[in-house]
């Protein structure tokens, strides 16, 4: 019994999401954010339950350590997730803003896809998944921002 006590003591001590990317899915907020912290903004189309290689950059660069600690310092992360399961289905507010960020940044439709934008929203570059280490994708993300 002691030993739940004290498991349940440390996740409420150190939750889990302590170390958990803040996505943002407010393109106003993550500009306004971006702007006040002078950070960058990386804007992630993905279908998060059904698109194998979201499923991938989440779990090989989104949700590692290094990546994580990493953008609290430097990006604010906005997701566009467009999901296909009706248990994961969005509000139609969501749905909406989602879709007129997809055509203004999307407008191929490439999934995963990555926007890298300045606080205004202004475009710097574009990637996708690719097999890399989470310290090559920041390099890489770096690499459009001057």
């Amino acid at each position: 019994m002691m030993r739940i006590l004290v498991t349940i003591m440390f996740i409420i001590v150190f939750p889990s999401s302590i170390n958990a990317q803040e996505w943002k899915t407010d393109f106003e907020a993550a500009k306004k954010t971006a702007t006040i912290e002078s950070k960058t903004i990386i804007l992630v189309f993905q279908g998060s339950d059904w698109c194998a290689p979201c499923i991938k950059l989440d779990r090989e660069v989104w949700s590692t350590n290094t990546f994580k600690t990493y953008a609290k310092e430097h990006f604010v992360m906005l997701q566009a997730d467009f999901p296909r399961r009706k248990k994961n289905t969005l509000s139609k507010e969501q749905s909406e803003a989602n879709g007129k960020l997809f055509e203004v940044y999307n407008k191929n439709g490439i999934f995963p896809f990555v926007v890298i934008l300045n606080s205004e929203g202004k475009l710097l570059g574009e990637t996708s998944y690719k097999k890399t280490t989470p310290e090559k994708y920041i390099k890489e993300i770096n690499a459009f921002i001057k």
